[in-house]
């Protein structure tokens, strides 16, 4: 065998087919054969922000603790926000970036530089999808926030631009690495629960104090949204007003998604949804300000609990909760169901036949710490107070190497259109009565030859 050939295929075995069209996934295998063999890793990432609000700022901050990357360009309409990122770029002692603001448009300009590999997208949801489309039109890498899409047409808008430009799209999907989700998924991937059965998921989140403030602190002490609130209620609670469907739902279903394979050997088939009333927006105004608020008239088309139920093609059932209008303690709700036991986060505890006492709750954290991701074993100092109990850390350190390397994403746009596919077919299954929605192969077919990739080693 040649061994241009035989890079090919031995890479195929490794990594899996990575992207759509031939041309493209030849461009994106063989340069992740050839990082492997060489073992060169030393290249810096020239990285751009668009969006430096809280979040885009998060990921700021990971970034100039880097050695390795050099922030050459930053771009927000809010000169508030691009302030607070040129202060903490001088605060490093890294030189200035250059900066794009005046329009919301102007992060097209931005992309014309030819001194940016990649690009942090952490702007309102309705933004991701056309600035990561555009992102990768221009050459970029596209690091896109959750959710990456709100309409099927989007999520085709992302795979079909990956598929054309071989261009990588990285939905930024930080649970995935949260410490106990990756020691499950080493235990999933070394059979201690079975095979997969059931799972369930979701995000459960007490959100009333960030979708409304007075625009004099970042969350919370007022019922405003829109241009008189801050932060994320400018833009967020407008999507509770006029929607109903589970409309964040990444944050669950991504750890859940690689537990059970989807895009890689498996994919989801079809959902159903069904929302509640809608009583708790409403219900936060009127005890804050009162009834008489202008605000206490305000008609919310979110039901407070959105349920999804999906089937998958290997025959596993996926719960997926949004509730995040009534008080509660936060919850991702995890469950994990195999053959051979379960694993739920809300108790902290699992039970697997055969290890644990039969038919009782054993505390998880023992069995957690001895199958510890070897990503977490070697890179926890560095990740500590990166964000979100270091997960942010491991996220962000995937999106640069793969830039470094010339190489696919771990998490790439087949996953970002199926995940975010959620959102708007649980909105059509509700207006429809809860009526089945068929989810699009967004691989066409390619699900069934593609092998799993998501932190296989140590590395990123």
């Amino acid at each position: 065998m040649k061994r241009r050939n035989f890079l090919r295929a031995g890479a195929l075995a490794g990594v899996g087919a990575t992207v759509g069209k031939g041309e493209a996934l030849a461009r994106n295998v063989e340069s992740k054969a050839a990082a492997i063999l060489s073992g060169k890793d030393d290249r810096t990432a020239r990285i751009g922000f668009i969006g430096t609000g809280l979040r885009g700022r998060n990921h700021l901050n990971i970034i100039l603790r880097r050695e390795d990357c050099q922030v050459t360009a930053i771009c927000d309409t809010d000169p508030e926000a691009l302030a607070a990122a040129r202060k903490m770029i001088q605060d490093f002692g890294r030189p200035a970036a250059a900066e794009y603001t005046g329009s919301e448009h102007v992060f097209e300009e931005m992309l014309e530089r030819d001194d940016i590999d990649g690009v942090f997208i952490a702007t309102p949801w309705l933004w991701h999808t056309r600035m990561a489309v555009a992102a990768m039109k221009a050459g970029k890498y596209a690091g896109v926030e959750v959710s990456a899409a709100n309409t099927l047409e989007e999520c085709w808008d992302l795979v079909n631009t990956y598929e054309e430009t071989g261009k990588p799209c990285m939905i930024l999907e930080n649970v995935n690495y949260r410490r106990d989700v990756l020691a499950v998924l080493n235990m999933v991937r070394q059979g201690l629960f079975g095979e997969m059965i059931h799972l369930e998921c979701g995000y459960q989140h007490d959100l009333r104090a960030v979708k409304f403030n007075d625009g004099k602190q970042a969350y919370g002490g007022g019922v405003e949204f829109g241009d008189k609130a801050f932060s994320e209620a400018k833009w967020r609670t407008h999507h509770s007003v006029h929607r109903n469907g589970d409309l964040y739902p990444t944050h669950g279903i991504g750890p859940v998604a690689v537990y059970t394979d989807i895009n890689r050997g498996n994919r989801f088939v079809s959902l159903t949804s069904t929302a509640s009333k809608a009583r708790g927006l409403h219900n936060y105004i009127v005890d804050q300000a009162g009834d008489d608020h202008p605000n206490a008239d305000v008609e919310f088309k979110l039901g407070d609990v959105i349920t999804t139920v999906i089937r998958t093609q290997n025959g596993e059932s996926i719960i997926v909760s949004h509730d995040t209008n009534l008080p509660r303690p936060y919850s991702l709700g995890f469950r994990v169901q195999g053959e051979k036991g379960i694993w739920m986060d809300v108790n902290r505890s699992l039970m697997i036949e055969g290890i644990t006492p039969q038919h009782q709750w054993t505390p998880a954290a023992e069995m957690l710490a001895q199958y510890d991701h070897p990503l977490w074993k070697k890179y926890e100092s560095a990740a500590t107070g990166s964000g979100h109990g270091g997960m942010d850390f491991f996220v962000d350190h995937a999106f640069v190497e793969s830039i470094k390397r010339g190489v696919d994403t771990p998490l790439d746009a087949y996953d970002a259109a199926a995940w975010s596919a959620i959102t708007p077919l649980s909105e059509a299954s509700i207006a429809a009565g809860s009526a089945p929605q068929a989810f699009p192969d967004f691989t066409r077919g390619q699900w069934m030859k593609r092998k799993p990739v998501f932190a296989l080693g140590d590395d990123y």
